[in-house]
């Protein structure tokens, strides 16, 4: 304990309700702390018990406040602790020992880690599924609606293909709906010229599916090809594949949020906004339904079930994707699945 009249600490006092300081030395006297000036004047005293010490946080400097609302501050906190110690103190704070446990900040960091995960691995699909079984029919409208108005004003444009193209293509496409879930004219198709998405089809959750002038071209005349595309995104469709994604790019958004407090309204809007986006790509749990659905709606419609093995071979031939995976990991990549439909055409006779 410092004896009488040598200096605890150095630091800066300050008046009550006043930002004017003065260099000033912490020191004791019987049963009192004083600050006392450079000059050695003593500026304000209080008996110990009248005295407030605010808590060690990190290298915050220390105050304590004398019973005349006068301040000492000082960023010598080990000095502090030492006099307080000695004096029969508590003198580091709950959050400092907090601060300075490591190990138990590790395996707290590691605990909140395994919890995301449980909750991404488990919790959230079912979350997911319980979304997609209550939401009303308006929602999946609401959402096509809004999907399709941004990708006309940003990605896409109006359709070039003639009228009687355009025709033949939708006869084709409304036997295969035909066999689908749900009631007559669920389904509608949609042409647009692709732009920078380029030969594609795609699915929105109320039966709105896009396809790309580009995607006709690629086909070459080949419409039974086209129709199978078509049977896939129906697929989708039914099984309300993009749904899914977006309630799941929401959840996962949500869960980065709660792990990471306040990420900015930057990274916000990446979380929220991504999820538009990821509705347009499927797993490959969802890629592979969609194919075998195609295989089904394309037999009872009385044409080749297994058409959307010539579209892979198409995007082999013309695209040069000749990779074991799509530019997308979580599509199948293209001969896997050409197999896969194969098998699937052969076996469900």
């Amino acid at each position: 304990m410092a004896s009488d009249g040598e200096v605890i600490a150095r630091g800066d006092w300050y008046p009550a309700h006043s930002s004017r300081s003065a260099a000033a030395a912490l020191v004791p006297r019987t049963g009192e702390l004083i600050a006392i000036g450079a000059d050695g004047v003593a500026l304000s005293a209080s008996v110990v018990s009248a005295l407030s010490f605010s808590s060690r946080v990190g290298s915050i400097p220390r105050r304590i406040i004398f019973a005349d609302g006068s301040i000492f501050e000082t960023a010598d906190n080990d000095a502090i602790d030492h006099y307080l110690r000695s004096s029969g103190h508590k003198s580091v704070s709950r959050a400092y020992r907090l601060e300075k446990l490591h190990p138990r900040i590790l395996a707290f960091a590691l605990l909140v880690i395994l919890l995301g995960v449980g909750i991404y691995r488990y919790a959230l699909p079912a979350i997911v599924e319980l979304a997609v079984l209550v939401t009303p029919p308006i929602v999946p409208e609401l959402i096509s609606s809004g999907a399709l108005s941004t990708l006309d004003k940003t990605a896409l444009s109006p359709t070039r293909l003639s009228k009687d193209r355009q025709k033949i293509i939708v006869e084709r496409f409304e036997r295969v709906a035909s066999g689908a879930e749900g009631e007559e004219g669920s389904y509608k198709l949609n042409f647009r010229a692709g732009g920078l998405i380029g030969p594609n089809a795609f699915a929105l959750p109320d039966g709105n599916i896009v396809i790309t002038d580009e995607l006709v071209a690629l086909a070459g005349g080949d419409d039974e090809m086209l129709a199978a595309v078509l049977a896939h995104e129906v697929g989708h469709v039914e099984g309300k594949h993009s749904l899914r994604q977006i309630y799941r790019a929401a959840g996962v958004a949500g869960l980065v949020m709660l792990i990471a407090g306040d990420v900015g309204s930057g990274v916000e809007d990446v979380l929220t906004q991504g999820g538009g986006l990821l509705a347009l790509s499927s797993s490959r749990s969802a890629e592979s339904e969609a194919d075998r659905r195609s295989v089904d709606l394309m037999r009872n419609a009385g044409m080749d079930p297994v058409a959307l093995v010539r579209f892979f071979d198409a995007l082999e031939e013309k695209l040069a994707d000749h990779s074991r995976t799509s530019m997308l990991s979580t599509h199948p990549g293209t001969p896997d699945r050409k197999d896969a439909i194969v098998k699937y055409g052969a076996g469900s006779h």
